[in-house]
């Protein structure tokens, strides 16, 4: 039988160690706070781009930066995870001989895998992850990113986006799990707790940055980086949701977002970011600014410092090097001033560095010296790539099925693939992959492509042939048409016209006509309006931007495993339609959220 009394005395003790440890992690955090000078508070402030430090490095001692960043094209020259293990040790290194050797949080935007690496495993984007509804795979497939991440000494990703995409035209939608708000805090809260893993002190563990802060996929027009033109309870109810479920679930560092919210630039937007988000949602980690953000904010250089930090931000991205416009000792030098004059008071300084320190000290930097946290042979492992296909299959979205073509027999004497796409790691995978618009080329990181996982999947007696642009398959038994679009990311990813190419329909009318068994797989961060292509297909497969393990998709194709994702978009019909979402009224799409047929 249970002494209640003992278990009672044991409860009590064991609140009573907690909380004796956590009150020293305090103290020491105010206390290493107490004793730097303001000059290193702002470093602890400040985020340069690894690409602006280009043979400035020993700035990192120098200025005593808090961090540094890789994006917006500025990776590394060689691009496997062993010169990324290299580099980051270098960096580690050179704040370890700052006066109070305060390491440095490594950022990176591992939006789908650690997707700056050759050798890395490419996961589906956010959009075919909300389309698995599956919190459990999103999960795992963030865990995996974060042991690839460690593996090379990096500590941040700039994940997961909560963003609401409410416009198809919007270029970054596939970083978006879906239009629905519920859909959308299910995902990113999973994505979450499998980058930061049980406790952020774990060495395979990666800070997470939940983005972008606020509104972001509800710009009108679908522009990037424009005005979200909405009242306050919708921007709560569409778009805020995320952010609260994700501070629930632990979130530590949050990113500001470059668009407006009627009017108003969210980098200078002290209610949103100090009165609701720190306030109210009671959020007690970091904010970052996005790319140069903060120079979006009206008046001079200086203007835009003290507005920023005045109203919430306790971390600048700053991408420009030395000698350039804007650049991260332009941003030291003007705080330092704007401090000393009293235009930003040092308690806005103390508490953002407090900020900083204590997720610096949650993450274990603070207690031990930061490296890789597990072997290079992790990266692009087996097991890995297993979990990236999985992923896959359960994204795959069937649309139509005609006669029941699905799912194709092995044993099928003859099949021809067809369309560009079909034979393209760079399409398969679309933007932030090694380059931050996509990397152009077929092979530019391992991995499985279509065709060769259909080549793969078929029995032994059977003729795989290729054809770019669909000729040559009149005595085939089936046909699979690869079609899709080029990859793209942020700014240069915003269409008026979200139709397939001329060049992608060219193939499947050359493949139509030869009255074949015709299955359409589209690669797309997004719909694509298809109205006029249903009656020319006998099968059409949504299977989004994979990444690498083509495999999946294959896996669908021939049966290996039913069908199950859902649609997480509304699929228009036209371009009239657009924008259209879930609840709106009087709709009549192409296909529904939630849509998706199986075997």
């Amino acid at each position: 039988m249970i002494d209640r009394k003992l278990l009672r005395t044991f409860a009590l003790a064991l609140v009573s160690v907690i909380t004796a440890d956590a009150q020293p992690a305090a103290e020491r955090v105010d206390k290493l706070l107490q004793s730097m000078t303001l000059e290193e508070k702002v470093g602890q402030m400040t985020q340069a781009d690894y690409g602006a430090l280009k043979g400035r490095t020993d700035d990192v001692t120098k200025y005593a930066l808090g961090s540094v960043l890789w994006g917006g094209g500025t990776e590394l020259p060689e691009i496997s995870s062993e010169h990324w293990a290299r580099a980051s040790g270098e960096l580690q290194g050179l704040a370890a001989k700052t006066r109070l050797r305060i390491p440095l949080v490594l950022g990176i935007d591992a939006v789908h895998g650690h997707n700056n690496l050759t050798d890395a495993v490419m996961m589906p984007h956010n959009i075919g992850l909300g389309a698995t509804r599956d919190a459990a795979i999103v999960e795992a497939v963030a865990r995996v990113t974060a042991v690839e991440m460690q593996a090379t000494g990096m500590n941040w990703a700039f994940a997961p986006c909560v963003a609401v995409a409410r416009d198809e035209r919007w270029g970054r939608t596939y970083e978006s799990f879906g239009e629905d708000p519920d859909l959308v805090r299910q995902m990113g809260v999973a994505h979450l707790r499998g980058l930061q893993g049980a406790s952020l002190s774990n060495p395979t563990s990666a800070l997470a940055c939940v983005k972008h802060y606020v509104g972001d996929g509800g710009t009108t027009g679908g522009k990037d980086q424009g005005n979200t033109e909405v009242d306050e309870a919708t921007l709560r109810r569409i778009h805020l949701p995320g952010y609260i479920d994700a501070i629930k679930a632990g979130a530590r560092s949050i990113m500001a977002s470059y668009n407006s919210w009627n009017g108003n630039k969210l980098h200078g937007h002290r209610y949103l970011m100090t009165d609701v988000l720190k306030g109210e949602l009671k959020f007690s980690g970091f904010i970052v600014s996005d790319w140069a953000g903060i120079d979006q904010l009206p008046g001079t250089y200086r203007d835009q410092i003290a507005a920023s930090v005045n109203a919430g931000l306790d971390m600048a991205m700053i991408p420009n090097g030395p000698g350039t416009p804007n650049n991260y000792v332009d941003f030291i030098t003007e705080l330092t001033k704007l401090v000393n004059e009293g235009v930003v008071p040092m308690s806005r300084i103390n508490d953002a560095v407090r900020r900083i320190l204590t997720v610096k000290m949650e993450m274990g930097l603070l207690r031990r010296s930061p490296g890789p946290a597990v072997g290079l042979e992790t990266v692009g492992s087996k097991a890995h790539r297993k979990v990236a296909r999985e992923a896959v299959r359960k994204s795959i979205v069937l649309l139509k099925n005609e006669n029941k073509v699905l799912p194709l027999s092995k044993t099928s004497k003859r099949i021809t693939v067809a369309g560009p796409a079909a034979d393209d790691m760079s399409v398969q995978c679309g933007g932030w992959t090694i380059d931050w618009q996509g990397k152009e080329g077929r092979r530019v990181i391992g991995g499985t492509t279509i065709l060769h996982a259909v080549e793969q999947s078929v029995g032994a007696g059977a003729t795989v042939t290729y054809s770019t642009n669909g000729t040559g398959a009149d005595s085939a038994d089936a046909v699979i048409v690869v079609v899709g679009e080029e990859p793209y990311a942020e700014m240069f990813g915003d269409r008026k016209d979200l139709r397939l190419s001329d060049a992608d329909r060219a193939v499947i009318e050359t493949v139509f006509a030869t009255g074949r068994p015709t299955i359409v797989v589209l690669l797309s961060g997004r719909p694509i309006i298809i109205d006029d292509l249903m009656t020319k297909c006998h099968a059409l497969v949504a299977a989004w931007l994979p990444g690498s393990e083509g495999a999946g998709v294959t896996d669908v194709l021939f049966g290996d495993v039913a069908p199950t994702g859902k649609l997480s978009h509304t699929w228009p019909r036209s371009m009239d339609q657009v924008p259209v979402n879930v609840g709106d009224p009087n709709i009549d799409p192409l296909f529904p959220y939630g849509y998706g047929l199986s075997y």
